[in-house]
């Protein structure tokens, strides 16, 4: 849009200076278009507003409807609705944080107190004090001889071909700058991902881009080279997805830039789609031995893997497989299955899939179960956009928070929904360089850092107001949610919560028995 605007600009110039020859007069045009021309150059050399820097003038009109909107309800209303783009208020949230500017509400509670759904946490008549700083986690078992000090929200995964290389570049900046993790997603590393020298994350999906052989095989010797980079802190093995499990990533074709198929090693002129399984492994035992080899290859950083919950049965496989092989991965991720993507056919992302709650209770009770927790880390992520998101993820068991929609918020995605178009505005999920260069990198990786530690700030705050002093002390019993009108419960009573080492007795709690006894650690198929 920039260069039509520049011809415009010229053209009009241009034949209004030609007529003036002939009718002096036509001079007078310029009061009219003049003032717009300059409004346009001023929208494409600042850097702070990147649909205003793509679409000079035109974008001005997203401003405009942002500042005559009522603002009362602005900041803090979050929508209890999964499978919907995240609300106004929402948005406005990140965006603030994102800015540093004023995040505090005037006039009271802005939400219905008793409407079904409304949920709050225990406070404290004895305060405390919480350092954000203090808010970090320990990830590496006793089989790790790297560990890595993480924090409590880091960057999920988000690969380089569904993010444009701007993206990339402010995503790790700010997670250089704020002291966080960056998941690259599944695509592989990028020299965007290296660049600004931030904590990485590497995720390995079922594809294996970036360490594939030709044939579509997981490679040792490309993996070790990657791996043992100073900037990979830990690996993260993909088996799925909440937003399309048992599907495999898409990478639309008209997204897939020469440069994206060799860091991927793949073909050219093709849509992208993953395997929906890893070739690497069939069992859980071999599934454990796969994790032990990359743990090896990693010269001992963690590794972790990451899953949407889809049968319990085949959880609970994987937790009598690390019971029998004593493998211990370091971390699991628990990805809920209202997450986000940029493409995904429209039943799998609205309809398979265990929501994050449900499923992240549930691979809690199972480590508890299996008295494996204490060794190994939980990481949760789907649709975080605040600190009480992450009380109630970090209540319910959850060590370490991934947000994707809240950092690509605090990029500048206006929710504009063209992520697999190749169209998006904001030049955030797009590989056109002319929307890419809209995004100014040194202004955007500045948000990202600041929405991360307003956001850590907000949650030691809440923890001091609930007289805590660390995340660790949390409970589902302090969150309460109202049922209907006259009755409240705490997620203790609406979750049920495994007591330790319960599922190594010789009967387990009856509604663990027939997934239990249908579980194997030799195959993810029923024992039937």
């Amino acid at each position: 849009m920039r260069k039509e605007f520049h011809i415009a600009s010229i053209t009009i110039i241009f034949l209004t200076l030609i007529a003036s020859l002939f009718m002096p007069r036509i001079l007078w045009l310029f009061v009219l278009t003049g003032p717009l021309i300059i409004l346009g150059y001023i929208d494409v050399f600042q850097t702070r507003h990147t649909v205003r820097r793509n679409f000079p003038l035109l974008g001005r009109l997203r401003y405009f409807f942002e500042m005559i909107r009522p603002e009362i309800n602005q900041y803090f209303i979050e929508s209890n609705t999964n499978g919907v783009p995240l609300s106004r208020e929402q948005r406005s949230l990140v965006y603030q944080r994102s800015k540093k500017q004023l995040d505090t509400l005037p006039f009271g509670t802005q939400m219905n107190v008793y409407e079904p759904g409304y949920e709050w946490l225990e406070h404290s008549i004895m305060a405390t004090k919480v350092d954000p700083k203090s808010l970090r986690v320990r990830v590496g078992g006793p089989q790790a001889t790297k560990t890595y000090n993480a924090s409590i929200l880091n960057i999920s995964a988000m690969s380089y071909g569904a993010l444009s290389k701007n993206a990339v570049l402010a995503l790790n900046g700010g997670a250089k700058d704020g002291g966080f993790a960056h998941n690259t997603g599944e695509g592989g590393l990028s020299p965007y991902h290296l660049q600004p020298g931030g904590d990485l994350i590497w995720q390995v999906g079922t594809g294996y881009f970036g360490c594939r052989t030709p044939d579509g095989n997981f490679s040792e010797e490309l993996f070790r080279e990657k791996a043992n980079l100073p900037q990979v802190k830990m690996i993260e093995l993909k088996i799925s997805q909440g937003a399309k499990p048992g599907h495999g990533g898409i990478l639309p074709a008209i997204k897939l830039t020469p440069e994206i198929a060799q860091i991927r090693h793949l073909p050219l002129g093709q849509d992208v789609i993953s395997p929906p399984s890893h070739k690497s492994f069939h069992t859980p035992t071999e599934m454990m031995q796969f994790i032990k080899r990359l743990r090896e290859l990693a010269e001992g950083r963690p590794v972790g893997f990451k899953l949407c919950v889809g049968s319990r049965r085949e959880f609970l496989a994987i937790c009598k497989a690390i019971e029998k092989t004593g493998i211990l991965p370091d971390y699991i991720s628990i990805d809920g299955g209202e997450g986000g993507t940029g493409a995904a056919p429209l039943e799998f992302s609205n309809h398979v899939g265990c929501p994050t709650y449900e499923a992240l209770v549930f691979a809690n009770n199972c480590l508890k179960g299996f008295s494996l927790r204490k060794d190994i880390r939980l990481f949760s992520s789907g649709k975080m956009t605040s600190a009480f998101q992450m009380i109630k993820l970090m209540a319910l068991g959850a060590d370490v928070v991934y947000s994707a929609r809240g950092m690509m918020l605090s990029l500048g995605c206006i929710q504009a929904l063209r992520c697999n178009a190749n169209t998006c505005p904001t030049g955030i999920t797009s590989q056109n360089p002319q929307l890419i260069r809209g995004l100014n990198v040194q202004d955007k990786r500045k948000r990202v850092a600041t929405f991360h530690g307003e956001t850590i700030r907000a949650v030691a705050d809440i923890l001091g107001a609930m007289g805590l002093n660390s995340t660790d002390q949390l409970h589902p019993s302090q969150i309460h949610r109202r049922i209907d009108n006259w009755q409240v419960k705490t997620y203790a009573e609406l979750y049920e919560i495994l007591s330790e080492g319960c599922l190594k007795q010789e009967k387990p709690p009856p509604s663990f028995e027939k997934d239990f006894f249908n579980s194997n650690a030799k195959s993810f198929h029923a024992s039937l």
